[in-house]
């Protein structure tokens, strides 16, 4: 029988009729009105309820390179006034201090060790994200949401690891980062490709015309969805080494080149936010702006500043792993707020999950949580986080539970003279013990404080433990029970 939305429904039509011909043009009718017509109400009635989503991330920002986080010698208005009519995160963490680990987890909503994803995938690198894996676009298009990733993506460059085929409808960028190109300083890399969809368009392209080219791809999407929900993934290649800039921004600022690419940041951010203004959708959209880790601080006067924490990228230290991080979405989102609870990347994708009212699959579990009451403002809200776990490739090195990070004790890389225009500079390796720190009396972990309180550190222990039985720890020599296998290219 032939389904009722799909019944003739053309009252036009005399009521006794035995002509197949009328009577085929009166179920065309119907089928038109019962979907067509329902089709366009139906978009516009998720375009008014279902918020659209944009992340912005950026790469290798450090902690103190934006206004709002104390940034020296240029300026962000546009992320300035994105913090007064937001919320400002003060204790918002990465994974792990590296590329590739990093995006798994803001992408996946799981710790890169589950899912088998760790440090920097290279053009040699013949793995990447899973299809089992649901990722941040495919959660987007469970909900019937437009979706587009313009930027670095660095989940695997082969094409079963591409955007295109994890949930995004549109790609345009850099498979990975952007030094890894036969100009790179001190390695040997292969042509770096610019990607439009699954389709190389260039290889080495001109870096100074990357963030423009991003957000018009960006600012063209938005115009393209504004009648429609949708989810933007704006992934900035910038600030990583080498750094470019346009010519418009070119000579700007009083840091020299970095500060140029900072302010270009900003501007493709005020872009951003002007295209949601200008299709009136400022009150419908949730804007997130983070980074994927802290500064490469051995690129010196061409990295950023981590201050006041300790260390940078590459380290479980708070220099490497904690970013700084904006949220918008007037009124929903408090302006001019402060959040201070420690919260992660992982914990966007199950927080928009709920937003979009998308149900998780329950046999594929994920580490973050839902984080909406920290977003909205909730004065009781609180982590739902026991402990945040931090990994160094495979080892375990510290764990953060309140304002107590308990370090194991591992080795970690430190820079002993820093680089100068655009190549590293000399590096040593040191090794700390185990140490337990008060991150608000002491953000910049410098004061051992264990022999204080031996209940906390045992109780952090603990923690570690149940994290060892399902990620594994290196450092212990301990498998996880919970990793999953990554995808790989068939041989």
């Amino acid at each position: 029988m032939m389904p009722s939305r799909l019944r003739p429904v053309a009252p036009f039509l005399p009521a006794r009729c035995d002509s197949f011909a009328v009577y085929l043009i009166a179920w065309v009718w119907g089928a038109f009105v019962s979907l067509g017509g329902a089709i366009a109400p139906c978009r516009a009635a998720d375009a008014a309820t279902k918020p659209n989503i944009v992340v912005i991330f950026c790469d290798d920002l450090g902690y103190a390179d934006i206004g709002p986080f104390g940034a020296q010698g240029y300026s962000t208005p546009n992320l300035d006034r994105m913090a007064a009519d937001g919320r400002k995160f003060t204790d918002f963490y990465v994974a792990q201090a590296v590329c590739s680990a990093s995006r798994t987890a803001l992408l996946t909503g799981c710790y890169p060790n589950r899912v088998g994803i760790l440090g920097a995938l290279g053009p040699k690198s013949d793995h990447g994200i899973a299809d089992s894996e649901t990722t941040l676009g495919e959660v987007a298009k469970q909900a019937g949401y437009a979706t587009a990733a313009f930027g670095k993506w660095h989940l695997g460059h082969h094409p079963q690891f591409l955007p295109t085929r994890h949930g995004f409808d549109e790609y345009y960028g850099l498979p990975y980062s952007n030094d890894m190109w036969p100009k790179h300083p001190t390695a040997t890399f292969p042509d770096l490709p610019l990607i439009d969809g699954e389709a190389t368009i260039e290889l080495n392209p001109d870096q100074t015309k990357l963030t423009t080219s991003y957000t018009e791809r960006a600012v063209a999407f938005i115009d393209k969805h504004r009648e429609r929900p949708f989810l933007l993934y704006l992934a900035h290649s910038m600030p990583h080494v080498p750094l470019f800039v346009s010519e418009k921004f070119a000579g700007k600022t009083q840091r020299g080149l970095f500060g140029d690419v900072i302010s270009e940041i900003d501007w493709s951010v005020g872009e951003v936010l002007a295209a949601l203004r200008r299709n009136g959708l400022d009150e419908r959209t949730l804007v997130i702006f983070t980074s994927d880790n802290g500064p490469w601080l051995s690129y010196g006067d061409h990295a950023g500043s981590a201050a006041p924490l300790r260390e940078g990228k590459g380290t479980a230290w708070d220099g490497g792993v904690r970013v700084s991080c904006l949220m918008r979405w007037p009124g929903k989102i408090a302006a001019g707020t402060v959040c201070r609870e420690p919260a992660m990347t992982i914990d966007l994708l199950p927080t928009v999950a709920k937003l979009l009212g998308v149900t998780l699959d329950p046999a594929r579990p994920i580490d973050g949580l839902d984080i909406a009451g920290l977003l909205f403002g909730d004065e009781s809200a609180r982590s739902p986080h026991e402990a945040l776990y931090f990994y160094w490739g495979e080892g375990l090195h510290a764990i953060r539970s309140g304002k107590w990070k308990l370090h194991f004790p591992h080795p970690y890389v430190h820079v002993d003279v820093p680089g100068t225009g655009g190549k590293p500079g000399k590096l040593s390796q040191r090794k700390t013990e185990a140490a337990l720190y008060d991150l608000v009396a002491d953000p910049a972990e410098t004061h051992d404080v264990a022999a204080a309180h031996p209940e906390i550190v045992e109780r952090l222990e603990a923690a570690a433990e149940a994290a060892r039985a399902d990620l594994g720890d290196g450092l212990a020599k301990r498998a996880g029970a919970g990793v999953r296998k990554p995808g790989r290219v068939e041989k």
